[in-house]
């Protein structure tokens, strides 16, 4: 992944932050200098936070675990969505449902009844209710659609959470903060850093800076996702590759069994004893017999 360019930022308007007067004193190693009663960000440390955060969604993505991007304010919630879509991940930019983290398991109940009127529709269920209450159905198929409908395929709690304005999504970083779920964000000059695992300091007002930073995250999104499934697919390759092995060395056993065993030499004829020779009269004996 190429570093982050400053003079990209710069076009794209990243610099410029809120007025003087409104400004969090935690960010002030963040704050280059002020002109016309506006603070103007360091480009070089955004640009250096931003790679840092790009490299650690990477490896999140790689891992297999969801990034779900959050930005409810005007500007930011079409880019949000185009961009997090092309990345494949969950993306809120409607209004936060409270509990979303915390409380999960309803939430995935409400996705799950979004899929039951899905298929009622298929298995022909929703033609047999009256006319008043398709009309109810309907109208709770496109509530649940606005709020939750790029979540559906989100089975288990993200393991991040990337946000635009923190200010604005204060209850969602609060919830993530409850559950030690990792924190990325634009961090504007009127927001508190220390509320954020992943600080990037940047304009959160304009479309273009949102949109800029959004590019370069997602890419890197992208990245660790291409990286996953080139591994799934070496691990794919391997298991087959051991499958047929064992397939090849088969006809080679099948032809060692019925190979034709050797005969096995007669055996030698064996050996008779030799008899043993009489034992010799001993002297005393031999005297006895002449005295007889």
């Amino acid at each position: 992944m190429a570093n982050t360019d400053v003079k990209d930022l710069l076009d794209a308007g990243v610099h410029f932050g809120h007025l003087t007067r409104k400004w969090n004193p935690n960010m002030a190693p963040y704050i280059y200098m002020e002109r016309n009663g506006i603070h103007i960000i360091n480009l070089y440390k955004t640009a250096a936070k931003v790679d840092e955060a790009a490299e650690a969604m990477k490896k999140i993505a790689a891992s297999g675990r969801k990034i779900l991007f959050v930005a409810t304010k005007k500007q930011a919630k079409d880019i949000v969505a185009t961009k997090a879509a092309a990345a494949k991940m969950p993306y809120i930019t409607e209004r936060w449902p409270g509990g979303m983290l915390t409380n999960f398991v309803t939430i995935r109940k409400a996705v799950k009844k979004m899929a039951s009127i899905d298929r009622m529709k298929k298995d022909g269920t929703f033609e047999t209710l009256s006319k008043k209450e398709k009309l109810q159905v309907d109208r709770q198929r496109a509530k649940l659609e606005k709020n939750l409908g790029s979540i559906t395929d989100m089975t288990r709690l993200p393991g991040a959470l990337f946000v635009v304005d923190i200010k604005r999504e204060h209850i969602a970083i609060k919830e993530a903060q409850k559950l030690n779920i990792p924190i990325f964000a634009m961090v504007d000059t009127n927001s508190d850093p220390r509320d954020v695992d992943f600080v990037i300091p940047a304009n959160d007002d304009a479309s273009k800076s949102i949109e800029k930073i959004l590019g370069i995250v997602t890419e890197a999104v992208s990245e660790g996702l291409t990286t996953r499934q080139s591994e799934k697919d070496a691990a794919n390759k391997g298991q087959e590759e051991a499958k047929e092995a064992p397939a090849a060395e088969a006809p080679v056993a099948e032809a060692a069994a019925e190979a034709p065993v050797a005969e096995a030499a007669p055996e030698a004829p064996a050996v008779e004893a030799t008899p043993e020779a009489p034992e010799a009269p001993s002297a005393e004996s031999a005297d006895a017999a002449k005295d007889a």
